[in-house]
């Protein structure tokens, strides 16, 4: 029989086999076709109606207005693929101006950064919004991570902070260099500097495990500030961190 059972869609797409029995109830993703059995089977135009599901719902859309959009059969598949693209082109517009200073900001006020306001600006520099400072929290408060590291860094000052970003700005700058030169995310090199990262982290911050940096890295390309950080150093370079550290996660814990 063809097509592709509920259990191949989920685990292709990333989704759970619950999140699509449930659009399927709501009327947004149905599949095709149903064994003898009455088990689900997806066909290719199913799975091309998920990526678009999926795109608009990362782009922060009700599942409700999900349905609408891709209902209307005025607007064609490409129609559609220019629109999102449009949409993260406005969103990456909007946060461009921040990138610079955001991952940065947001790391070093999770660890419960002992700055003044003046110095915060001066270290982040000048987009930096103590309004980062209550996401982080709301976000890692809970965690040992947030614990441990407000422990570490309560008594760190100022210089301590120019040092860390120094150090983090070095080792961007070698993550650029490496990714515009072709090496693969998978190889010797990728994974020393993925290792770098890692324990930049932990010698800084928090003990940041394996599959903490995983975390991390799923972040990095999820979050479009910090996809733009990386990004605007070289155009895919989140995306090629991402697998570099996930690349070593798997040899380390392989």
């Amino acid at each position: 029989m063809g097509g592709y059972s509920v259990g191949q869609v989920a685990k292709a797409a990333g989704v759970t086999v619950r999140t699509l029995h449930h659009y399927d109830r709501i009327g947004l993703l149905s599949p095709s076709g149903r064994t003898p059995a009455g088990y689900r089977r997806y066909e290719d135009a199913d799975l091309d109606r998920l990526q678009q599901v999926l795109f608009y719902r990362e782009l922060g859309f009700p599942l409700e207005e999900i349905a609408a959009i891709l209902d209307d059969r005025s607007v064609s598949p490409a129609e559609h693929l220019r629109r999102q693209r449009s949409l993260i082109g406005d969103r990456i517009r909007h946060l461009q101006g921040l990138a610079a200073a955001v991952e940065r900001a947001m790391e070093a006020q999770k660890m419960g950064m002992q700055l003044t306001p003046e110095e915060k600006f001066e270290v982040f520099g000048k987009d930096y919004q103590e309004s980062w400072e209550g996401e982080a929290e709301q976000r890692w408060g809970g965690t040992e991570a947030w614990a441990q590291s407000q422990r570490r860094t309560g008594g760190y000052s100022k210089a301590d902070w120019q040092r860390i970003k120094a150090d983090m700005d070095g080792l961007d700058s070698r993550l650029g260099e490496a990714f515009t030169a072709g090496v693969r995310p998978d190889s010797e090199q990728a994974a020393a500097l993925a290792e770098e990262h890692r324990r930049h982290i932990t010698d800084n911050f928090y003990e940041c495990h394996y599959a903490i940096h995983r975390g991390l890295a799923a972040m990095y390309v999820a979050d479009p500030r910090f996809t733009a950080t990386y990004d605007r150093i070289a155009p895919g370079l989140a995306q090629w961190l991402h697998d570099a550290i996930v690349a070593n996660a798997d040899r380390a814990e392989g």
